[in-house]
């Protein structure tokens, strides 16, 4: 069978598997969505909807946040990981934001990814999430997932981001990166894959031997 065919087996498993699968992060606004997936970089949905709750009821549009004193918006999102470096990346962003797009978020991917702090993930995410755009971020649980299943044979991110989107037709981007997400987390996890209970065991290659 075709890599193109496997991949849509398994997404159409998925769809039936995981109907709910989809953003959990927590935004009313595109900058809020921005800053909310920055800081959501080594940090669970969980953790940061808690520290964005507080955060956004004050500093949620980039004129706010370019002036917030730096030490005060880390007092802000400690509850999220590597929260100084986020900090200094949502300044330098916003300050950005305002300078050179008139304080509005660039949907354009190139654009997004010229801004401090946003990665090829968090442009995909954006894009997808906030602009309803096609995007395909590769997390963890994204990268695991695919490169077990042998869709993509990669170890670096961005090739197992290019690798996929060669082999999904652009239209399911967004949804076959929440469908990877959600199946890393329920069943195929990183200490141990459940295997047993997977649904789309029959299309996978189990490729476990190169991780770690």
């Amino acid at each position: 069978m075709r890599i193109e065919e496997r991949v849509v087996k398994i997404l159409e498993q998925l769809n039936k598997d995981y109907r709910d699968a989809g953003p959990r992060l927590k935004f009313s606004s595109e900058f809020e969505c921005l800053v909310a997936v920055v800081l959501s970089a080594q940090s669970t949905d969980d953790q940061v909807n808690q520290v964005t709750a507080e955060l956004f009821r004050d500093y949620n549009t980039p004129e706010v946040l370019v002036n917030v004193d730096l030490q005060q918006l880390e007092e802000k999102i400690k509850g999220v990981g590597l929260f100084r470096n986020k900090a200094k990346s949502i300044k330098k962003l916003s300050k950005e934001i305002i300078e050179k797009h008139n304080g509005v978020v660039p949907e354009d991917f190139d654009e997004l990814l010229a801004l401090p702090g946003v990665g090829r993930k968090t442009a995909n995410v954006v894009r997808s999430v906030a602009f309803n755009k096609p995007g395909l971020g590769v997390d963890t649980h994204v990268q695991r997932v695919t490169n077990r299943m042998g869709l993509v044979c990669e170890k670096n991110p961005e090739k197992t981001e290019l690798g996929l989107k060669a082999i999904i037709p652009e239209e399911q981007w967004s949804r076959a990166h929440h469908l990877f997400l959600f199946h890393g987390r329920r069943v195929c996890r990183a200490r141990k894959a459940d295997c047993k209970h997977c649904t789309v065991e029959y299309w996978c290659s189990k490729v476990f031997e190169d991780e770690g």
